[in-house]
């Protein structure tokens, strides 16, 4: 795909998460693996309101190289995009629900959505670790998310919301999606007795769909 077809998409992707309530006013954000470097939704901006040439241009060592100042948490998509090799794109969101379970979670939990349905296990995969709060912006949080990320697809930033990435940028967002799914059906389900998915039926999923 060329850089001005992975503009278009993250311009037309981000508008999508937007119109359907994924993202509000200038929430979350948006970084996409290029062969000379990232792509990432500029400060301040909302996904609903992109411009594709405005997009922010970083090169390879996350240097800010064009378009217009990239995300104050260019930090967190380098986290992840450096952890994980075959991952080309990150989403950050603030999605009611999944925002909802970073909030109810205590910090280590690995599965604070319970596994409900195969979607959400072929799409985010066996963990979601949730780690500490930090203050919007806060470089400390790197560390942690990198560390994390080695060996899942998706993490929740206690109090603040998922970071989400996939082999592709569609892949990520439907990923994303596929997270405040299940966020939305864990809260509908709390306080019942839902069955769960069984560990031999979690591991014929990865082992059909990839780990």
């Amino acid at each position: 795909m060329s850089e001005q077809a992975a503009r278009e998409e993250l311009v037309a992707l981000g508008a999508s998460l937007f119109q359907r309530g994924f993202s509000v006013g200038s929430a979350g954000n948006i970084s996409v693996r290029l062969p000379d470097g990232y792509l990432m939704t500029p400060t301040n901006s909302s996904l609903g309101r992109l411009d594709a040439a405005r997009i922010s241009k970083l090169d390879l060592e996350w240097r800010h190289v064009g378009g217009d100042k990239p995300s104050k948490e260019v930090f967190m998509h380098r986290a992840v995009l450096t952890a994980r090799p075959d991952a080309g794109a990150v989403v950050h969101l603030h999605s009611t629900h999944a925002t909802a379970i970073a909030c109810l979670a205590a910090v280590g939990e690995t599965r604070p959505i319970p596994m409900l349905t195969p979607y959400f296990v072929m799409r985010v995969g066996r963990e979601l670790p949730v780690l500490p709060y930090h203050r919007p912006g806060d470089p400390a949080m790197e560390a942690g998310i990198h560390e994390a990320a080695r060996s899942a697809r998706a993490v929740l930033l206690a109090n603040h919301g998922p970071v989400v990435s996939g082999k592709t940028l569609n892949d990520a967002v439907a990923a994303a999606e596929e997270l405040e799914e299940a966020a939305r059906l864990a809260l509908l389900l709390r306080g019942q007795n839902p069955r769960e998915l069984t560990e031999a039926e979690i591991d014929d999923l990865l082992g059909t769909f990839g780990a």
